[in-house]
């Protein structure tokens, strides 16, 4: 078994903002073979992600695997309100990259 990175499976990585109090992350893969195999390892889970982000569990207000689009997005509760004083990344738009790194098993 191998293991790729989820940035070489995927064609679209990227966080922004869903409201005042949220952060959005959008996986957007390659081909529907990427997509498929990324479900398949277990490596991208509601689990996987809290970890990745450091937070809890009631931190993750949504997560879904999205078929038509070949496409996996979650959504994370800020720990402080956008454009509050504090908040390092008004657009969310710099919050995804501890995804670029995760290790995907693949069948080889």
């Amino acid at each position: 078994m191998k293991t790729v990175r989820l940035e070489e499976l995927a064609k679209v990585i990227r966080s922004k903002n869903a409201g005042p109090d949220k952060v959005t992350f959008d996986i957007i893969f390659k081909s529907r073979d990427d997509y498929e195999a990324v479900k398949a390892s277990k490596a991208l889970t509601p689990e996987t992600v809290t970890k990745l982000f450091g937070v809890s569990k009631d931190k993750l207000s949504d997560f879904v695997e999205y078929d038509p689009a070949c496409a996996i997005k979650f959504t994370l509760y800020r720990s402080i309100p956008s454009g509050s004083p504090g908040d390092g990344d008004v657009f969310g738009c710099q919050q995804y990259p501890p995804l670029m790194g995760l290790e995907i098993p693949l069948q080889a």
